[in-house]
């Protein structure tokens, strides 16, 4: 059976319950370990198939937390994930593309390949009481995610991935 790794930081509840539900769809056809950025490591990435990233944006980049997983595993396992997909989740105010470029780059950087486009969920959380307020997606939302999440893993358990 594949593995998935499914590596995610929230501050507000929207970029895990994302990832939650990535993590549901994906289940019946593959090893699905979700982790949240501060506990995931270089190991982890290695002993998976297959990424999923979920984050929020925060002030038109990948939060802090997310940014510094990704810091901490980069040279450890450069050139040890080439070609093995990938997909994003961003959790987003409102455009959500600046976290979805940086993730990319990275993603680049470690010879990855996207598997799909990145599903970036609008908050429209504008003022600060409403960005910092905790957040709880609408069903229809949740459902795009698990569908990515049973999609990758069908990917990879098919060996399409």
């Amino acid at each position: 059976m594949p593995r998935l790794l499914i590596v995610h930081h929230s501050r507000t509840g929207a970029a895990r319950q994302m990832a939650e539900a990535a993590a549901r769809g994906a289940a019946p056809e593959a090893e699905t370990r979700l982790l949240r950025a501060e506990e995931a490591g270089p190991d982890d990435l290695l002993a998976a198939n297959g990424y999923l990233f979920a984050a929020p944006e925060n002030l038109a980049a990948l939060s802090g937390a997310m940014k510094e997983f990704f810091d901490r595993c980069y040279y450890p396992v450069l050139d040890r994930l080439n070609g093995r997909p990938y997909a994003l989740l961003i959790a987003a105010g409102s455009d959500g593309t600046g976290a979805a470029r940086q993730a990319a780059r990275i993603a680049t950087g470690w010879r990855l390949r996207a598997v799909a486009e990145p599903l970036i969920l609008c908050t429209r959380a504008q003022t600060p009481e409403a960005i910092l307020a905790p957040k709880t997606l609408p069903p229809a939302d949740l459902a795009r995610c698990e569908e990515l999440g049973a999609a990758f893993a069908a990917g990879l358990a098919m060996g399409i991935f």
